[in-house]
């Protein structure tokens, strides 16, 4: 839980709004840092830290140098490429994060992960599947150690990289003695070396070497009962359960004119306009449009996204919200609830609306979907709406980085454009 003494969305007599947070990669195997100091990082360490201009930190190779056959396991384990188009390698690989992956320090909540949810984010237009690594069990097959790696395009203070984000490095918990985590990472780089590709994107809920800009998570109650019977939140001492709810109470229907679920004729117009917004960012993303078609377009139970079409001019796509479903299994099962329906903010572009009643109208369509809150960052400009929406902030922070990429300075939230889902 938060501290007491964090600044509240509203004055102190209301809920205890602030809740538990939890994200990035799995890394207990490299909390230590010394794997991380012999990378091409950024150096919590002076003396480590090797100086140059911004830009890359190894110094140039070809594809020909990259080293051909695969790094060594123990004998007991095997590498492996994780379809996770087939049906039992996506039931595997759901298996292993949804029993071992990201939980919060008191192990209330684990991230659950769908089915559909990995195929959407492990397979956008381009994707590599020998970028999708697993370790097995020589002998049983069993699937033991996963990480991932997927194509993206980056602008880092105006200069554009084709690089990969890293996510879901997972490893058994009765294996987290066995220092795969290193050779998970080294594996998973000389397969992207492997393609010309140098660089990458990762976040995790840790503080490693080092940092390019840490962004906070601030949670905004949708169904504050349950929220609280699991342990999510807590009421404050001088409110009752009917007072707290009145208060999260939202309208009932989005109020911006012409807001509307986004479609397939729509991908051309937010292409365009999320692609504008995001060069105002020192780090972003750049989106084409099959790649918007894909990340943006509305999937069940994964992604929702909403377009503002003006009323005036029919056609003409102004602003747009999205948010995506990420649930947790409640570990410590209290009320008779086993699942937490968490709706995560995505990327939102008011152009012609007000930005807090957009994210307003984001609230109450995702409380339309029973999700029971919706957590969003502090980057962007979300920091314009997070207290007038009764945000409250949670107690975890989430990293940035940049692996082969250097930055003289840290970044504010404030100037980070990207949503690693």
């Amino acid at each position: 839980m938060a501290d007491e003494d964090h600044e509240r969305p509203a004055p102190s007599d209301l809920a205890e709004e602030a809740g538990r947070s939890f994200a990035g990669m799995s890394l207990d195997d490299v909390k230590d840092h010394a794997f991380w100091e012999t990378q091409p990082v950024g150096q919590l360490k002076p003396e480590l830290d090797r100086s140059g201009p911004e830009g890359p930190i190894d110094d140039p190779m070809t594809v020909e140098e990259v080293k051909q056959d695969g790094y060594h396991l123990p004998a007991a384990f095997e590498w492996c490429t994780c379809d996770v188009t087939d049906k039992k390698v996506n039931d595997e690989v759901f298996d292993l994060l949804d029993n071992n992956y990201v939980e919060d320090d008191d192990a209330m909540f684990r991230f659950q992960y769908s089915r559909e949810f990995l195929k959407w984010v492990l397979q956008p237009p381009g994707y590599v599947k020998d970028w999708h690594l697993g370790v097995r069990v020589v002998g049983t097959g069993k699937l033991v150690a996963f990480i991932t790696g997927v194509p993206a395009k980056l602008t880092v203070k105006g200069k554009r990289l084709d690089l990969a984000e890293i996510n879901f490095l997972c490893i058994h918990k009765k294996l987290r003695s066995k220092r795969l985590a290193p050779m998970l990472i080294r594996e998973i780089t000389r397969r992207i070396n492997l393609r010309g590709v140098w660089q990458a994107a990762y976040t995790a809920g840790v503080v490693l070497p080092k940092p390019i800009g840490t962004a906070r998570y601030w949670h905004r109650s949708l169904n504050v009962k349950k929220l609280v019977e699991i342990g999510f939140t807590n009421l404050h001492q001088r409110m009752t359960m009917s007072r707290t709810i009145k208060l999260f109470k939202l309208d009932n229907k989005p109020a911006t004119p012409g807001i509307r679920p986004m479609t397939d004729a729509d991908v051309p117009a937010v292409a365009v306009l999320l692609n504008k917004y995001l060069k105002k960012f020192a780090v972003a993303p750049v989106f084409d449009e099959e790649e918007v078609k894909h990340h943006l377009s509305m999937r069940d139970g994964v992604v929702y996204s909403y377009v503002v079409e003006d009323p005036d001019k029919p056609g003409k796509i102004t602003d747009f919200v999205s948010f995506y479903s990420l649930p947790s299994t409640v570990i410590q099962s209290s009320g008779g609830h086993s699942t937490l329906r968490a709706a995560y903010s995505y990327y939102n572009v008011a152009d012609k609306a007000e930005l807090t009643r957009l994210m307003e109208d984001a609230l109450i369509l995702a409380r339309q979907k029973d999700f029971d809150v919706f957590n969003c960052l502090d980057l962007m400009d979300n920091s314009q709406f997070l207290k007038d929406l009764k945000f409250g902030v949670g107690d975890g922070n989430l990293q940035y980085y940049l692996y082969n990429w250097r930055l003289q300075s840290k970044l504010e939230p404030g100037d980070i454009g990207l949503v690693l889902t």
